[in-house]
């Protein structure tokens, strides 16, 4: 007979005594030809990933922001995860703005997008930090699943152009390792919360964020797609059956997303390290120790 489930709202940690943060500088997209359709040949692959890239720049200091925020009195273990996620960030930032400059060479105009997420931004300056957290959270919550999904599946960056799909796996493998940096600030900084409280602020803002966080994918896709003159229902359907059918991203990340809203939940309850090994393991050179 199977024992009853347990469900435990405690805050504390459960990322693995063991996990090592470590920060790899490497450097993509160097001295390479701009190419439209980087991925494969495939308009709707290369908006996709192009859409995502486009909001990391400043969506990415701001994760940093938010959890420096609420570094005080950290215990030196979650102290040292933020100085590493932090240092993180900071090279995914500059990778991704090689990455953008590409992709305007190639003839896109990706700055509508950076304009609404500084607008975006811009709202965010006069709430409360711990609200900005929780947005946080559920976006690094985002950025994980999506990581996970690509180094589970080597198929969706298959045909990338030169060494973006490098760029890619390597964002991804950093974003598992630190997927629970943001989450485990959270606890630390509401652990005067009720249990209730907490996880009904964290669950309003995942909710929020993930209506903003696809319509606006799905809209700047299409918007990238109408600047090849690629327009009219055939490519939002394309759209759709990319994100929801073959390789169907957002299908695929359904399952932990509905974790998050879960009693107990914890990016760590899953470990998928084991990912982050088989890609270190290609790429041996360019693992460097975490300070």
């Amino acid at each position: 007979m199977n024992a009853p489930v347990s469900f435990d709202l405690a805050p504390t940690s459960r990322s693995p005594a063991d996990l090592a943060i470590v920060v790899r500088d490497r450097r993509f997209g160097r001295d390479m030809a701009a190419k439209r359709w980087w991925l494969n040949g495939d308009p709707v692959a290369s908006a996709w990933f192009n859409a995502l890239s486009a909001t990391f720049p400043r969506g990415e200091a701001f994760f940093i922001e938010s959890v420096k925020a609420h570094r005080d009195d950290a215990s030196p273990k979650l102290a040292a995860e933020i100085r590493a996620f932090v240092k993180q960030e900071i090279n995914h930032t500059r990778e991704h703005i090689v990455f953008n400059k590409l992709a305007e060479s190639a003839g896109y105009d990706i700055g509508f997008i950076d304009r609404r997420v500084e607008e975006m931004l811009a709202l965010t300056k006069g709430r409360p930090q711990i609200l900005n957290l929780a947005a946080t959270m559920a976006l690094e919550h985002f950025t994980a699943m999506l990581g996970h999904e690509l180094l589970s599946n080597p198929s969706h960056l298959e045909g990338a152009a030169g060494d973006l799909g490098d760029l890619w796996r390597w964002h991804s493998a950093e974003e598992v390792e630190h997927k629970g940096v943001a989450y485990d600030t959270w606890l630390h900084a509401t652990r005067d919360w009720s249990r209730f409280r907490r996880w009904k602020v964290k669950s309003l803002l995942m909710l929020i964020v993930t209506k903003r966080f696809i319509g606006h994918r799905v809209g700047d896709m299409a918007q990238l797609l109408a600047q090849d003159g690629l327009t009219g229902f055939k490519w939002k359907l394309k759209i759709a059956a990319y994100l929801l059918w073959k390789p169907g991203f957002l299908r695929r990340i359904a399952p932990q997303w509905f974790a998050y809203f879960m009693p107990g939940f914890h990016p760590w309850n899953h470990d998928d390290r084991p990912l982050i090994r088989v890609y270190e393991s290609e790429f041996p050179d360019a693992v460097m120790p975490a300070e």
